[in-house]
């Protein structure tokens, strides 16, 4: 039985405890941490089968019946923690992002090389049933040569602006999935971004220095183009959505929603709302994402989503927080 910690006791940290409790066959959550430990915090892990709830992680990191660990702590203390984990010995699943810093997660990717520690990072988007099935018809050749892939991405609503001024803005926090999703479905790199992008939800965001509607246009190494269009606010619910067009066809996926039901009668065709929430929209790839992870550390597989994969979004991100600012196109090589 595979062992695990969690570092982090916020909402992602007890989505994973639970999906892995319930869920996930061959591996326990042994131990929990938070800085912030409360008893009710302490009573629900008691509540899930959870061993231990510490104030302080530092314990599960010198716990060696503990073989895996996962950082759902504030993205500023994800490297650090995972190079004292990777110090340790502990298999790490991370949570995105590394780090805003691109010289932090290149100390992380260099601790790696010499270490039998596998890493993933928590891009849990690759691990959802539409996108899969529209990566395998992009990557299978079904639609030909990609020429042009259209993301969208747009939330039910803005988080508070406390949680905006640390999260490193909008291509940090809420399009790094989105340029995640570009190289994983047209499997090349981007090469340059232009973004654009203006305050049309809550000046309050704006007045916190940055934006909360953009649109983000890429040249990818194989020649596609890719676009991305993000809102802050989609009054009917989580609308996630993806088009990949190429020399042959196309292959287009569509949100999730409660059921498929279309009712028809005099007043109109109606039919449900996508799902309100991410956690609603991607259970089902959280479960999924920590089951590979734990496939690969029990078989010494490959990660399905390396370190390296967790540096090109940020990249790519930078990018375009430069574009923005500067209004031009901004090479991926100008960042580093």
């Amino acid at each position: 039985m595979i062992q695990i910690g969690i570092i982090g006791a916020g909402r992602i940290g007890k989505v994973h405890a639970e999906s892995i409790t319930r869920f996930v066959k061959g591996a326990e959550v042994k131990a929990i941490a938070d800085p912030y430990l409360t008893e009710e915090t302490k009573a629900w892990a008691n509540a899930m089968g959870i061993a231990e709830a510490y104030g302080d992680y530092h314990k599960i990191l010198a716990d060696p019946a503990i073989d895996i660990v996962l950082i759902c702590s504030s993205t500023d203390t994800h490297s650090q923690i995972s190079l004292e984990a990777i110090a340790a010995g502990k298999h790490v699943f991370c949570e995105k992002p590394i780090d805003h810093d691109v010289e932090k997660i290149k100390a992380v990717i260099a601790a790696l090389k010499d270490s039998k520690v596998k890493y993933q990072v928590g891009f849990n988007r690759r691990f959802d049933h539409n996108f899969m099935a529209a990566r395998e018809a992009v990557k299978s050749g079904k639609i030909g040569d990609l020429n042009i892939l259209k993301i969208t991405s747009r939330d039910p609503g803005a988080p508070p602006v406390s949680y905006i001024k640390v999260s490193g803005g909008i291509f940090l926090d809420m399009t790094i999935h989105d340029f995640d999703m570009v190289r994983f479905m047209s499997g090349a790199e981007v090469e340059e971004v232009y973004a654009i992008g203006g305050v049309l939800v809550d000046p309050a965001i704006g007045e916190a220095g940055d934006i909360d509607t953009a649109i983000i246009t890429m040249k990818l190494s194989n020649g596609a183009l890719a676009v991305i269009d993000n809102c802050r606010r989609a009054t009917y619910g989580y609308d996630q959505r993806v088009e990949a067009f190429g020399s042959l066809g196309q292959v287009a996926i569509g949100n999730d929603t409660d059921s498929t039901a279309v009712i028809s009668n005099g007043e109109g065709v109606t039919a449900e709302k996508p799902k309100l929430f991410f956690l609603e929209r991607y259970m089902q790839a959280y479960v999924a994402e920590v089951s590979a992870f734990i496939d690969a550390v029990v078989n010494d597989k490959e990660v399905a989503v390396s370190a390296e994969d967790g540096l090109k979004p940020v990249l790519i991100g930078l990018a375009a927080k430069k574009s923005l600012a500067e209004n031009r196109p901004v090479k991926i090589s100008e960042i580093g």
